[in-house]
């Protein structure tokens, strides 16, 4: 049986590759009605500068939610909205 340790470990390294990203931070990771579920804080490139075509180093610090099976595999992620958005 997996254990949260291996449950964090496959969260960060999944959306460190799925979102291309170097860092991937888990926030809040516990089971769920048949698996587990881990909360990941990113920060990603800025959506609203990157539209706006410009170039910068500043980032959005977002949230995504990432749901695994018993077997550890992902099953779906999404990105939190914040309240603000």
């Amino acid at each position: 049986m997996a254990n949260i340790e291996e449950v964090q470990k496959k969260a960060s390294e999944f959306l460190k590759k799925a979102l291309g990203v170097k860092e991937a931070r888990v926030v809040k990771a516990g089971k769920a009605d048949e698996g587990w579920e881990a909360e990941v804080e990113v920060y990603e490139e800025s959506s609203f500068i990157k539209s706006l075509g410009l170039p910068t180093r500043v980032q959005d610090r977002n949230f995504y939610t990432v749901k695994l099976n018993a077997e550890l595999e992902i099953e779906s992620y999404e990105r939190k909205v914040s309240q603000s958005e």
